[in-house]
Formats: structure tokens, sequence, C-alpha cells
């Protein structure tokens, strides 16, 4: 079947990981002939990549399938897609609930997706949803930005916290070796991209399951020599990392990120709870104090490094003091920016059976207590930025003022200031800031710093 006159729509749910993901996929179906329709009511092909780290996205993804599924019935064309974490975790039983989809895939699928495509476009209905090596990627991405790019260092994860569905449905680690993820960048620095994202679920495990060690013992491979091995590539003018994990965030690392110029001096690394008892609950392996340690080791070496990290209220069997102790944390340590969420029980996960589940008016209580909270730390921390002149790299168009464009510090303060965005996009300027808000900063243009030509 020819797909030289078809279109394609892709809906994504979810994490940076997922956005990659995409990307590679829309890479891949531009290769096979495909075109990228705005509206999915116009696309031949819609892809679902889908996130079941929280219930209510699980449940978007239903609703928004369920509406296409009764378009397949008048136009039996269409070819239908679930990819991603729900995927993974349902398998056959998403056939069974909508049987109209033609193709269900997990996340460790991204890159056979022609190959799947093809076998659905000769009459198969295909579930891929068994374990894979990951095979090195060489269909370029179609990126959703032409100025900064995500860079997948390693796939999966072998931690096993007690609430998280994401080994279940993500798979075991896969590092990418150093040459590839390298080549990757060089091509990026090639085609103008300013700033790179090294992904991994758990980026810090990078490296562990690649071959080869020093006499004394020590692996080869680990994050901290990646950053030194890719930091000079031409080109690129910025390097950001997620997602950190406390237990294996090391001192070593904070310095070569104080060290080299090019790493944004920004650190996402959540923690979950302030609570020793509930970390332990979650298996997350480190206590509130280990934690409090690496934000004043990272503090000591960079005092301006922006922090940002990821925290549950209302986990099974979390006591009102226990909730307080993370009150506490997010108190004293003064976050830029905090991922929040109300736990939320996910299939096949240990927390999900157990007995001493909270009330949804407790977890909706807890978590609207601590976002006010992260809404005035973070608001503190705006005033630094004050009549500051800060790097701002200009990403896009400010959508609700045109004569304005945006982009992020170093710190990853969304920016705005005025100025013609294809003039400026890609372009590093300095932004005096004249305006602060708990997330955003507004500014007036000083210089803009020409980039060094590759």
């Amino acid at each position: 079947m020819t797909t030289s006159n078809r279109h394609y729509h892709i809906i994504t749910f979810g994490c940076q990981m997922n956005k990659a993901d995409s990307e590679r996929m829309a890479g891949i179906l531009e290769d096979m002939g495909f075109k990228w329709s705005e509206d999915p009511n116009d696309a031949d092909l819609i892809l679902y990549n889908t996130c079941t780290i929280r219930d209510n996205a699980e449940h978007k993804v239903y609703s928004y399938l369920g509406r296409q599924a009764k378009r397949k019935q008048a136009e039996p064309g269409l070819t239908l897609i679930v990819a991603g974490c729900v995927a993974q975790q349902e398998g056959e039983a998403l056939l069974r609930r909508v049987p109209e989809l033609d193709l269900v895939m997990g996340p460790q699928h991204a890159n056979r997706l022609q190959d799947l495509l093809t076998s659905v476009l000769n009459g198969n209905q295909v579930v891929a949803t068994e374990s894979v090596h990951i095979m090195e990627d060489i269909t370029q991405p179609r990126r959703d930005s032409s100025v900064t790019a995500w860079v997948n260092i390693i796939y999966g994860c072998n931690e096993r916290c007690t609430y998280c569905v994401v080994p279940n449905v993500r798979g075991v680690e896969q590092s990418r070796t150093p040459e590839a993820i390298r080549a990757e960048m060089e091509e990026l620095g090639r085609q103008g991209y300013k700033e790179i994202t090294l992904l991994g679920q758990n980026i810090d495990a990078y490296g562990r399951d690649l071959p080869g060690t020093t006499p004394e013992g020590r692996n080869l491979h680990n994050f901290t020599d990646l950053l030194y091995y890719v930091h000079d590539i031409p080109g690129i003018e910025r390097l950001r990392f997620a997602t950190s994990h406390p237990r294996y965030f090391t001192e070593r690392l904070i310095k070569a990120c104080a060290e080299l110029p090019k790493v944004c001096e920004h650190f996402h690394i959540p923690f979950q709870s302030g609570d020793n008892e509930l970390l332990k609950a979650m298996s997350r392996g480190y206590t509130h104090e280990k934690y409090r340690r690496i934000i004043d080791t990272i503090r000591r070496y960079m005092p301006d490094a922006s922090i940002s990290g990821d925290a549950i209220v209302g986990f099974p069997g979390e006591t009102e003091a226990q909730f307080e102790n993370t009150l506490k944390l997010v108190e004293d340590i003064g976050f830029d920016l905090l991922n929040t969420a109300a736990y939320s029980p996910r299939p096949g996960t240990p927390a999900a059976l157990w007995t001493n589940q909270l009330s949804e008016e407790v977890k909706s209580d807890r978590l609207q207590r601590l976002n006010h909270l992260v809404n005035v730390k973070a608001s503190e921390r705006s005033q630094r930025y004050m009549g500051r002149i800060e790097d701002v790299l200009v990403e896009d168009q400010n959508s609700k003022d045109p004569t304005q464009v945006m982009g992020r510090t170093g710190g990853n303060r969304l920016t705005f200031f005025t100025g013609e965005i294809n003039q400026l996009k890609g372009q590093i300027v300095k932004v005096k800031i004249t305006e602060v808000r708990a997330f955003s900063l507004t500014g007036e243009p000083v210089e803009v710093r020409q980039a060094v030509p590759v």
C-alpha cells in the first residue's frame, strides 16, 4: 500500500522520554512517505504515545481513542496506533477494549515502527510488547524544535520504587554507547541546534550495563565521563540532562557541571518525600538528610544553580506529620520549580495493593497546601533575577504576545522580551530582567551574542 499521499498525526502524553520517542517515530513515518497533519481528523494514521504514570493520563487516552474508533467505523482506511507505556502495560487487552486498533507497541519498539506498520498495512493487527534489545536508531527524528533537541542516552530503569510502573513498561536499563551519542550530537550541531538535553529515566545509571573496566575495576562508562566526552561538540552551546536519582548523584558529577561551561546551572532531582519512613516504603534508597547534602554540595560549587524536583503527596500510610516533613524540606531548600502529584495507584506496583490508601479528599488537600508553598518559594527564588542580565537562548515567539520572543536562562527560567523571532531564533541574547514572577521572567534585550559558526 502506498503511503506517499497519506498524512499522520501524533498525540504525546507524559514525560520527555515520550516526547523524544514521538520525534523518532515521526521521523520514521516521514521516511516512509507520510506527511504531518496538524488536525488529527485529517490524518490517515493517528498514533497515541501514551503515559501510565498517572491515572488521568490513561483515561485521556481512552477518551481520545473512543472518538477516533468511531471515525474508523466510517473510514476503514484509518490506521490507529497506541504506543508507549499504556500499550506496554495493557498489551492485547487494549485490542479487546478497542478492537478498531491496528497496532499496540511498547516503548522499546519505537525504532521498529516501520516493520510493524508494514505488517499492519498488509492487513495484520499487531501487538509488540515483548522485551527487546533497543537497537541503535539511524532514523533522523522529526524534531519539534529547531533550536533545542532531546538525545536519549539510556533507556529503561532497574529501580523498583514501589509506586512506579516505569520498569514494568520501559524495561531494564540499556545504555547507548558514548560513540553513538556523540555522533548524534555532532549531527545536531551541524544542523544548527544550540541546546541538547540528555535523557534517561535514571540518567545517573548511564553506562553501568556497558562492558569495560579499568585495571582497578572502575567502570569505564559513567554519566560524568560522558559529559566530559561530549562537552566540546561544535555548534552546541548548552547541555542539560534529566532525570537524576539521589541514590546515585555524586560530588564528581556536580564538580563536572561546575567545570564545564556548556552545562547549564540547573539540576532536576526528584525527592518524592521529605520523610525517611515514607522514602523507605517507596524503596527510594536514600534519606532526606542525604538529599539535603546533595543540594548543599550543589550550592557550594554553584551558588546560583536552579534546583527543581518531583514530590508525591498522599502515598499509602502518609500521616499528617510525615506530610509536614515534606513541607519542611520544600521550605528549607527553596525549589525554583517542583512537579507535584497526588499518589495514584498504578497496576502491577506493590503500593497499589496496600490497604493503607488515603482518601482522595486528604490527597487533594495536601496537594493544594504543597502547591501553595511551592508558589511562595518559587516567587522568593525569582527575586534574585530582578535587575540582573541573563543569557537567554531564544526558542520561539510568545504565543500570547507576537511582539515578544521567549527562551530560557541557563537556570531554565522561561523569559520573555520584545524582539523579532525571525532575527533572534537560536541566538543567545543578553536580557536585563525587569519583571519577575514565580516561574517566569520578563526583560529588555541588551545584546545579541552571535553563535560561533560551525
